[in-house]
């Protein structure tokens, strides 16, 4: 979708080169959601999680376990979305 509509963008490997606590919590500023919004609720019960952790402990298992974040993600300047469904990243293309 990104290369039909001529957009530059660089792709990040999240399980090689996941987000740190810092990235995650500048990437949740730009998506103006929360980490339980986007917590992959399969992938958290495989970890321990029941989603009724706090924020901060959301993050951490973020930062520690790159599955438990929904994607893809396209970030754009201060904004970003999930492309869940994919038809979303258009709201920045």
């Amino acid at each position: 979708m990104l290369k039909q509509a001529g957009a530059a963008y660089e792709y990040r490997e999240y399980t090689e080169d996941p987000l740190s606590l810092k990235e995650l919590k500048d990437l949740f500023g730009k998506l103006k959601e929360t980490p339980r919004d986007l917590l992959r609720k399969r992938d958290a019960k495989s970890v321990g999680l029941t989603g009724d952790e706090t924020d901060a402990q959301l993050l951490a298992a973020m930062a520690k376990h790159p599955t438990l974040l929904q994607r893809p993600i396209l970030v754009k300047g201060k904004r970003a979305v999930v492309g869940r469904p994919v038809e979303e990243l258009e709201q920045l293309l």
